[in-house]
């Protein structure tokens, strides 16, 4: 194991505390601590021989999108040496990732920068080691609304990011974007903070800002943008809170002049969890049955909502004002239930 000594920056991103050879860009330094949870190596010239020494023989997962030369953007398999996971990019990214999930090491190619490592990093590469480390994450943005997290799902382009954004841009505090990482308490489950940044492509910049380059790129090489929420009078949620609701966007519906807010329930609400959680096309069976039984319990205690949005996009804020209106209701309901059963 790597030495804390030896890797001098600490982060702490979705509940973890990782220690880095160099800071991770966008998310916040913090003083040092007696205990890490994750070693991650960038770019680092010490990596030990049995690292990336060669490609895995046989791939358990290959990704069916292709980049431009019409190969898959990810491969992932077991390294020759039997002790890291190792993913491959198409772009000429790697990272190797430990079997208990405690030591990534990451390398580029020479044109390559640390951003657009990290973009991979703080996506699919840490939503693995937390699944090695037994923890269920869902695809899927978090909003503080009061005293308690909501989380916002949606497929492709539903836009949970965008409405994230809008959320913070409302006033709300933001936990995560794209990745929600749940902790399991037993009786709750607690939502833990990402890092201070809503990542958006530029359609979603100009629905918000009216230019689609009114925001930084993530990368130099990237055109997605992100909306810093730790400026301009925007929050980050850097505290753990209790999930209170799931919120699934469905697509625009051109009839609605207000977005409708309905129940989701059973057998539809438990399938539409697992398509949605993270990096699911990487579980073992050991690995989803952990996720089975952990959902099957979020959805014992915490309600599930379908958003039917209007048409309009420029409508987003008042979609912010329906749903969180709506988790403080659902709140106030919950919290006369408790109340009820105690008396």
């Amino acid at each position: 194991m790597v030495s804390e000594e030896l890797l001098p920056v600490s982060h702490v991103v979705y509940g973890l505390r990782i220690a880095t050879n160099l800071p991770v860009p966008g998310v916040p330094v913090r003083s040092g601590s007696d205990h890490i949870d994750v070693w991650i190596r960038l770019k680092d010239e010490a990596a030990p021989a049995t690292v990336f020494s060669d490609a895995p023989g046989d791939f358990f997962y290959t990704s069916p999108n292709s980049g431009a030369k019409d190969e898959s953007v990810l491969r992932v398999g077991m390294l020759p040496c039997g002790k890291y996971f190792g993913f491959f990019y198409n772009d000429g990214a790697r990272f190797a990732i430990d079997r208990e999930g405690r030591e990534v090491w990451a390398d580029w190619p020479e044109n390559y920068t640390l951003e657009d490592a990290c973009t991979y990093l703080m996506g699919p590469v840490i939503a693995f080691v937390l699944r090695l480390r037994g923890i269920t994450c869902l695809h899927a943005s978090a909003i503080a609304v009061d005293d308690r997290a909501i989380v916002l799902f949606g497929l492709a382009g539903t836009g949970k990011s965008t409405t994230a954004a809008a959320f913070a841009l409302s006033g709300f505090s933001v936990l995560s974007d794209d990745v929600a990482v749940l902790t399991d308490q037993g009786e709750r489950f607690l939502v833990q903070p990402g890092y201070p940044r809503v990542n958006l492509w530029p359609d979603s910049v100009r629905t918000l800002f009216g230019s689609g380059d009114a925001l930084p790129r993530i990368t130099p090489t990237w055109d997605k943008r992100y909306l810093a929420l730790d400026r301009a009078g925007r929050r980050f949620q850097s505290e753990p809170l209790p999930m209170g609701a799931i919120y699934i966007l469905g697509e625009r519906e051109a009839e609605l002049t207000v977005p409708v807010i309905e129940d989701l329930a059973g057998h539809e609400a438990f399938t539409t969890l697992v398509a949605n959680t993270y990096v699911n096309y990487l579980l073992d069976g050991d690995m989803r049955a952990r996720e089975f039984d952990v959902l099957g319990r979020v959805l014992a205690g915490v309600p599930v909502r379908h958003v039917l949005p209007t048409a309009d996009p420029s409508k987003i804020f008042p979609l912010c004002e329906a749903i969180a209106a709506d988790a403080r209701r659902l709140a106030v309901r919950d919290s006369t239930s408790a109340t009820s059963a105690a008396d």
